[in-house]
């Protein structure tokens, strides 16, 4: 260590600023060695508070009182909005009867609310701040590289557009040929059977040229005249050329179609403070989803999946066996269905209760404790889907007898609390046949319905009412017809569908608007869909019979 440095550590005192400090004035905030104390307090000893320096600034400094100068003013008047008063001020007239409160207890309680508020400071509230200008920091670092994936991404757009119009430029060129050739063959077939006309009438013409010459009667005589046969001229062949009719390229159309960038959001969320509960930031979605696992579970129709806890999920498919399985693909439980066909659509209640549908018997059951109860029984209608929502209200999708109407059904326990069934206008808000409709329900409590026959994603509010349908997103590599399947949602109220025969995905926010595919992790006929707390994605594959585990949020 230097010795100059630990010189200058030293406390010396301020009088004479060579000795080593011994004592502190409380009073005058000074320090003293030995020899200047007498030096200090020489203008009177009671204006002055002599300590030990390791005890300095433990001496409370009272206000003078203003009607006793003399004295401290060592309490407080509750009665007269907390002025300071002495001794004196108590046992006088004007205080007589009032209620008053010592000054260091008041000091106490205050310094110690300071350093309690010093302690959050200090070591929550500015710790977050320093949280918040990062984040702001990693925002501002990483949006030259945001934006540029944004373009990049547009960039790959555009070249798919240029490879699929390259492709439709070729068929186009493959078909003139086509015709080229055929419309050759035609005019090669009618100039041949004009030209063997051509060569008859040669002929014709050399035959009467030699019966001209000669003067015998049997051949002039016999001679049959052929100009009838060659005034029937053929038909003149006419083939029109083939034109190529441009259609009119609608700017503001190709612009919908090419995509849409959603606009900037500036929404602020209220951002609270505790000790006991972290912060909920907003989860934003990867660039590329990760497969986290897959799980084989040997079905051969694999319907659906849904989440039981951190190492569990229920799956169905098309035996009437429901297996339970963990992340390493074990086989943990077997509920089976006693009607002896597979279960419409499952579902785990806020209890961890498997609940599931049976068509045959139209039925809702509960699985506790190992024992199958029924819950509901319908009359002239088919249970289908169902989910359980926030508040432990059930949502069943059915059809009626017949496949002529569809509705959605909130019961509460057995009782039927809401049925959804038609729009403002009476129209059916569901499509009538017998296809699945898997249901969920979103954390703004929008129900929301996944209608494949119908090919759209339909959602109402929590009283029914229609807000919006999804009917897919415009794309040159999504080329069949969008039919959803499975439906889920995030913690951010996303909402996510299962376009089956595109193997992908569709994210959605909670208006409808597109935000993006699920698209890579080798999905192969991705059917239902779950999210667990931790908002990893679990998709079953319908034909393969596997479940993949996929982050897909940061």
């Amino acid at each position: 260590m230097d010795p100059r440095s630990s010189a200058q550590d030293v406390h010396r005192c301020d009088l004479c600023e060579t000795a080593i400090v011994h004592s502190y004035c409380d009073f005058c905030h000074v320090n003293l060695c030995k020899l200047c104390i007498a030096d200090h307090i020489s203008d009177g000893y009671d204006k002055h508070k002599i300590v030990p320096f390791q005890e300095r600034r433990s001496t409370l400094i009272y206000p003078k009182c203003a009607t006793h100068p003399h004295k401290n003013c060592d309490w407080q008047c509750k009665n007269c909005k907390d002025i300071f008063v002495c001794s004196s001020c108590t046992a006088s007239e004007k205080h007589r009867g009032h209620i008053f409160v010592e000054v260091s207890e008041v000091y106490m309680r205050t310094k110690n609310a300071i350093a309690d508020e010093a302690n959050k400071l200090e070591n929550l509230i500015s710790p977050t701040y320093e949280e918040i200008a990062l984040d702001l920091e990693n925002q501002l670092a990483n949006l030259d590289g945001g934006y540029e994936k944004l373009t990049t991404t547009i960039s790959k757009q555009g070249e798919q557009w240029h490879t699929e119009i390259d492709i439709i430029i070729n068929k186009k060129k493959t078909v003139i040929s086509e015709i080229k050739v055929k419309h050759r063959d035609l005019l090669q077939k009618h100039l041949d059977e004009i030209k063997q006309i051509q060569a008859l009438i040669n002929q014709t013409l050399l035959a009467i040229g030699e019966i001209k010459k000669s003067t015998e009667v049997s051949p002039t005589i016999e001679y049959s005249s052929k100009i009838r046969e060659f005034s029937k001229l053929p038909p003149k062949l006419k083939i029109t050329l083939p034109t190529f009719i441009p259609k009119p390229l609608g700017h503001e159309k190709l612009y919908n179609m090419f995509g849409q960038i959603t606009p900037l959001s500036t929404a602020t969320e209220e951002n609270v403070l505790s000790l006991n509960k972290p912060n909920t930031s907003v989860r934003e979605l990867l660039d590329e989803p990760e497969l986290v696992a897959t799980i084989q579970t040997g079905y051969e129709q694999l319907r659906s999946v849904t989440y039981l806890n951190e190492d569990c999920i229920w799956t169905f498919g098309s035996t009437k066996d429901i297996k339970c399985f963990n992340m390493k693909g074990e086989l943990l439980h077997t509920v089976s269905n006693r009607s002896e066909q597979f279960p419409n659509g499952i579902a785990v209640d806020s209890d961890g209760n498997l609940i599931f549908c049976d068509g045959k018997s139209r039925t809702v059951n509960k699985v506790k404790n190992g024992k199958t109860e029924e819950l509901i029984r319908l009359r002239g209608w088919v249970p289908c889907q169902l989910c359980v929502t926030s508040t432990g209200d059930l949502l069943v999708t059915m059809f009626s007898d017949g496949e002529a109407q569809s509705k959605v059904v909130c019961y509460s326990g057995s009782t039927e609390k809401q049925a959804i069934q038609f729009d403002d206008e009476g129209k059916p808000l569901y499509s009538e046949k017998l296809k699945a409709k898997y249901i969920t329900e979103n954390r703004n409590h929008d129900i929301c319905v996944a209608d494949s026959e119908a090919g759209a994603v339909v959602v109402v509010n929590q009283n029914g009412k229609l807000i919006w349908r999804f009917i897919g997103h415009p794309s040159v590599t999504k080329k069949i017809p969008f039919k959803p399947y499975g439906i889920t949602t995030d913690s951010q109220s996303r909402i996510l569908t299962a376009d089956c025969y595109n193997h992908c995905i569709h994210i959605l926010d909670q208006d409808g608007q597109f935000l993006r595919y699920i698209d890579n992790c080798d999905l192969k006929n991705p059917y239902g869909l779950c999210v667990d707390n931790n908002d990893n994605l679990f998709v079953s594959e319908v034909h393969n019979g596997n479940v993949k585990k996929i982050k897909f949020l940061r």
